[in-house]
């Protein structure tokens, strides 16, 4: 373990703690001196990957981290440290135990055992406190097996001869805790094997693939593979034996055009499976291998007639389409002729006198080699030529042999030398001198890297072309500071170039650096593709997707470029109207707008067929003028046929916020969506209370399948409570749709709205300079819309309580990471100060300044929302 380098000290270290099953239990650890610091928690050396785990700012290069488990179990005891990167190094915090008590805990539990028939066997199991003894008692095929033992238990069997269960008990002074239920099987011969296909062919190599059935409780080992041509119904390959697995396997030296028959039998320990039902397949066609033999002519006084030899079928490699004869006639190329038989008749032989003749077979799929050129003389000239032939040969071979002589004579008498960069002769001669030729030239100007684009991504083609038209040159993007950071990737405020010249604000969503493969990178750009086509003013909006080329790396990382969301998430603003350092009063109005604002971005979404399926305050974000936007599509579907979806692999989910029949079924639908804009009204109205106090994730389906709901919120009015209860009907059809939502509210707003000449005061804090002056400023009433127009005029005169005034404004901000599933944002949490800051803490760790009970309270629910999320939902 490295010692922090200078500058960068641990301020807090975890501490041990021994708690009771089922308690909660928190381990804190602080490091100052960095500015943008990576903070993991590893247990027993491994990493931790939490949605629990949260940062804060304790002051300028201070940061702090806590890891908490609220339902202590015994698999969460063990050793917990943090750890920090810097400079390519890594630097720990001491180390601390977790110790639990509780009933026994298994670290060996008997498993699975595949034997032959009366065989011995050992079956082995291990439990441990604390609190200690821990005695084991085993039960096999439901009878008692001795009497109990002290842990671990090896338990002894002389052998069965039939499948049979079995498990143990461990049992201390807390209780008893049961096993899993193991089996014992008897080992035998494997099943076929099943859907043997080919996958793909490539001149002639296949490839084979299958799938093995029942393996017999014992591992299969390799596969055989026999291949007969149906022409000759004989093993046209000799069997061939795969190692397994993979269950592929390429045959090459297969004829073309050939049908072919293929079987697989497998093999274990206990011998081999029964063959497959055999599979018939027919090679592709290809070229003819040779051409045709024997190419003859005969020249008589009215036409000139060719003859060839037939090419064998195997020779063919396909079914033949015709001879194509090509000739040549005073070295001019002429028409081709082609001929469906291996013989041609052509009139006017006058006309083909000193012409070169040569044939080819062609297939469908093209023509193979030329056959060597024949010359049409008449046989007397034909025997002068070859004699002239002769001569001019031997001729020939005299004029090389010489030419060779002469240049090695040359070379002999100069001795030469290469270098890497050229040739450097020394002549012959009483002085030297050094005569130098460049092999290559160089630029010293290196190129500039090229612009990335989407086609080097790996990613689908129908991806690409919803993307194309929204790429964005990485050299119009500067990258500032961090606003939020992820497992995944970080959102940093940035600058954007326009065309014209102007420079605006705006979010970038950068997937982290070493996230490589093509499948996070996709998964990262569908949400950017869904949000291309959305144009509403309560749905966040697609500025554009940049690519940033990495040196020596061969993918791009994509970064997803948003407007800028300057006062946050809604749940962050709704805790801090209530537990912040500077709390204000949020009316009714408000925040009835804030739920219309919110069903009117929903509505948008149902009427292009999306399901969001991740509905909370926490991905609701507001712009400028404070109005609501619905954003982080990262667990969006489209429904493309019908009126849901079906989640169809296991995945974390916010699980405070999901249908009744999503929970049971894993089906969401646009009426699953209605149920969380419920939930995230019951956000809205208790100013950002984790739903369900008191109800454990695992324990959220029990309690709603028994007709239990959230409770009405103190000073909620009845109307908006039975508008919130409406939508969590257990019957999907009898919710309201999004456009009944939205009119109810809309009238709700009308009706809670203050005459036009009042305004509502609103507490804010001026940070202006170094004093912090408590003011009163007025809330500008607005104007319910006509039909055309789509969101409610933000009041006027919004102040926001953590928002600096003047040149100082940019620097101060507040972002908390998008939902579950994203490939950016996701389960950390990295708050800043209101004043980019918290207040400092004492020696022993306690906040100093009168509102250190409310930014606990503060912290202790940001920990709170991630709890709602668990997995395999």
């Amino acid at each position: 373990m490295l010692p922090p380098p200078p500058g960068v000290l641990f301020t807090k270290h975890p501490t041990n703690q021994t708690v009771s099953q089922g308690n909660t239990v928190r381990l804190g650890c602080a490091v100052q001196g960095l500015m943008e610091p990576d903070i993991v928690w590893l247990k027993d050396g491994e990493k931790l990957y939490s949605t629990d785990q949260m940062f804060i700012t304790l002051g300028e290069q201070h940061w702090e981290t806590f890891h908490s488990v609220k339902s202590v179990q015994q698999q969460d005891a063990g050793q917990y440290w943090c750890e920090v990167e810097f400079h390519d190094l890594t630097f720990s915090s001491q180390r601390a135990w977790i110790t639990v008590e509780g009933v026994p805990h298994f670290i060996q539990e008997p498993q699975d055992v595949a034997t032959f028939p009366n065989v011995p066997f050992n079956l082995t199991c291990a439990a441990v406190g604390p609190p200690e003894p821990v005695e084991v008692l085993w039960w096999l095929g439901g009878v008692q097996e001795g009497d109990p033992r002290l842990s671990p238990s090896v338990l002894q069997i002389q052998g069965v001869n039939s499948s049979v269960k079995f498990y143990c008990e461990a049992k201390n002074t807390r209780g008893i805790s049961v096993s899993r239920t193991g089996t014992v099987h008897i080992k035998v011969l494997p099943s076929a094997p099943s859907e043997l296909q080919v996958q793909r062919m490539v001149d002639n190599n296949v490839t084979l693939s299958w799938k093995p059935r029942s393996t017999g409780h014992s591992k299969l080992s390799r596969c055989i593979i026999q291949v007969s041509r149906q022409s000759t119904q004989k093993l046209d390959l000799p069997h061939q034996e795969v190692l397994v697995p993979p269950h592929i396997q390429v045959l090459s030296g297969l004829r073309s055009y050939s049908n072919y028959s293929v079987r697989v039998a497998c093999v274990n320990e206990v011998g081999a499976s029964p063959f497959s039902p055999w599979l018939q397949f027919q090679t592709p066609e290809s070229v003819p291998s040779t051409p045709p033999r024997n190419l003859t002519f005969d020249l008589l006084e009215q036409h000139l007639s060719l003859n060839w030899a037939k090419l064998q079928d195997n020779e063919l490699q396909g079914k033949l389409l015709a001879y194509k004869v090509q000739w040549t006639l005073g070295g001019e190329p002429q028409e081709p002729l082609l001929f469906k038989e291996n013989s041609a008749q052509l009139s006017g032989a006058g006309r083909f006198f000193n012409a070169s003749f040569q044939v080819s077979a062609c297939t469908s799929v093209g023509c193979g080699p030329w056959s060597p050129p024949v010359l049409v003389l008449p046989s007397s000239v034909e025997v002068q030529v070859q004699r002239s032939h002769m001569w001019v040969g031997l001729m020939l071979g005299v004029l090389v042999a010489t030419v060779v002589g002469l240049l090695l004579t040359v070379l002999a008498r100069r001795r030469g030398k290469e270098t890497r960069f050229g040739s450097v002769f020394k002549p012959p001669g009483p002085e030297s001198s050094v005569s130098f030729t460049a092999a290559r030239s160089f630029n010293r100007g290196g190129a500039e890297m090229k612009e990335s684009t989407l086609d080097c991504l790996g990613i689908s083609d129908d991806l690409k072309d919803k993307l194309q038209d929204v790429l964005i040159p990485e050299r119009l993007i500067t990258l500032g500071h961090m606003l939020g950071k992820g497992e995944f990737g970080s959102v940093r405020e940035a600058y954007l170039k326009m065309e014209d010249s102007s420079v605006h604000k705006v979010a970038v969503k950068v997937l982290k650096s070493d996230v490589t493969s093509s499948g996070d990178i996709e998964q990262c750009l569908k949400e950017a593709a869904y949000m291309k086509d959305f144009h509403h003013p309560n749905v966040i909006q697609l500025i554009g997707v940049s690519l940033h080329r990495r040196p020596g790396q061969r993918l791009p990382i994509p970064m997803v470029v948003l407007p800028f969301m300057k006062h946050g998430d809604l749940h962050t603003f709704l805790l801090l109207s209530r537990l912040g350092e500077q709390p204000f009063d949020l009316s009714l109005q408000t925040l009835v707008q804030f739920m219309l604002d919110i069903s009117r971005g929903m509505e948008y979404l149902s009427s292009r067929n999306i399901i969001h399926r991740d509905l909370a305050a926490r991905n609701c974000m507001l712009n400028e003028d404070m109005s609501v936007c619905v954003a982080d599509f990262g667990l969006s579907k489209k429904i493309y046929s019908g009126d849901y979806y079906r989640q169809g692999s296991v995945s974390k989910l916010p699980v405070k916020w999901i249908a009744l029949e999503s929970l049971a079924d894993n089906v969401y639908t646009t009426q699953s969506d209605v149920w969380a804009f419920g939930v995230t009204m019951w956000e809205v109205m208790t100013r950002g209370q984790t739903p369900y106090p008191g109800v454990e994730n695992s324990e959220i389906y029990e309690y709603l399948i028994k007709g239990e709901r959230l409770k009405k919120p103190l000073d909620c009015r009845d109307d908006v409570y039975e508008l919130m209860h409406s939508c969590w009907s257990p019957v999907p059809k009898c919710r309201p749709s999004f456009q009944h939502l939205v009119s109810q509210l809309e009238a709700l707003w009308v009706s809670v709205s203050p005459t036009p000449l009042l305004k509502e005061p609103l507490l804010y804090v001026n940070l202006d300079g170094e004093e912090r002056e408590v003011c009163r400023d007025g809330v500008g009433a607005a104007m319910a819309p006509g039909p055309e127009e789509q969101t409610v005029a933000a009041a006027s005169s919004w102040s926001v309580p953590w928002q600096r005034r003047g040149e100082d404004e940019e620097q101060d901000w507040l972002m908390v990471g998008s939902g579950a599933a994203l490939a950016i944002g996701g389960d950390y949490r990295y708050i800043i100060g209101p004043c980019g800051g918290l207040e400092e803490e004492g020696e022993e760790g306690e906040e100093v300044g009168g509102g250190a009970g409310r930014r606990h309270t503060l912290q202790e629910e940001m920990r709170d929302e991630d709890d709602d999320v668990i997995i395999n939902v």
